[in-house]
């Protein structure tokens, strides 16, 4: 028996998970106030809120976007590095499969010494 500092008995958390089930299933805001809801996206945001950002996915990615895509699977030990070293690397990141894809289509013989020259790279080949 698990004995915390929880407000509630065992019994009644699952009495209130069961009673809001339905409701978090239904997929609409579940607050009553409408300014305690999340925001939407902007249209200046990144386009990473609206899936990752990958070179030659149909439209240009400009370089930021990149950049900034690889900076969320990259850390900074990951460089210097080959193409295949950083690929792996963003495979272990948890990175997009397009992403990885796109890396190891780099030259094998290149090296990169940071995010920048890599982003750089990726979308001179667009």
């Amino acid at each position: 028996m698990q004995r915390g500092s929880a407000r509630l008995s065992a019994h009644r958390d699952d009495e209130m998970k069961h009673e809001l089930k339905d409701l978090l299933r239904s997929g609409h805001p579940t607050r009553t106030e409408e300014w305690q809801g999340s925001e939407p996206a902007a249209e200046d945001d990144p386009q990473i809120w609206r899936g990752p950002v990958v070179p030659g996915n149909g439209e240009r990615a400009s370089l930021a976007d990149v950049r900034l895509e690889l900076a969320r699977y990259l850390g900074r030990r990951a460089f210097p590095a080959a193409p295949g070293e950083l690929a792996g690397a963003l495979r272990r990141g948890q990175g997009p499969d397009a992403l990885v894809d796109a890396v190891r289509q780099l030259p094998r013989a290149a090296r990169y010494a940071n995010v920048e020259q890599l982003a750089a790279a990726l979308t001179d080949r667009l």
